[in-house]
């Protein structure tokens, strides 16, 4: 039996990233929205979300943007935030226990409820988000 350990390096970064983003492009919700955007890019994507997790749960510091800037024009709505969480908590409960897993789902939370508000903010008014 496979008992699950915690996020404790890149390689589970890795791990926990790839696994997500084979659920979201499998998604029959998400999967036409990821894979219209990303296209053949995937490759480049996954190491980008690498970085991103690394620096939020390793506290190693690989990825510098703004994560929300990318999304902001996406056709996405509370019921895609729901399924993208339900998939990444899944996939983490599926591979990790612990502490930095606990975070890792904190945060996926934290990013939904942020990125549905400015989305909600920017396509009821005029302003342009910022880089």
């Amino acid at each position: 039996m496979h008992i699950p350990k915690d996020i404790a390096t890149l390689e589970d970064i890795q791990l926990m990233v790839n696994s997500f983003y084979d659920r979201v492009r499998a998604d029959d919700m998400l999967g036409p929205i990821f894979n219209g955007v990303i296209q053949d890019r995937w490759p480049e994507h996954l190491q980008k979300m690498h970085r991103f997790w690394q620096t939020v749960l390793l506290d190693e510091h690989t990825y510098y943007g703004s994560p929300f800037l990318p999304h902001a024009k996406l056709p996405v709505d509370q019921e895609h935030f729901n399924r993208w969480l339900a998939l990444f908590n899944a996939t983490i409960d599926e591979h990790f226990q612990g502490a930095k897993a606990t975070r890792a789902k904190w945060q996926g939370e934290r990013m939904a409820e942020m990125f549905l508000s400015k989305l909600q903010f920017y396509r009821n008014n005029p302003a342009i988000p910022l880089l």
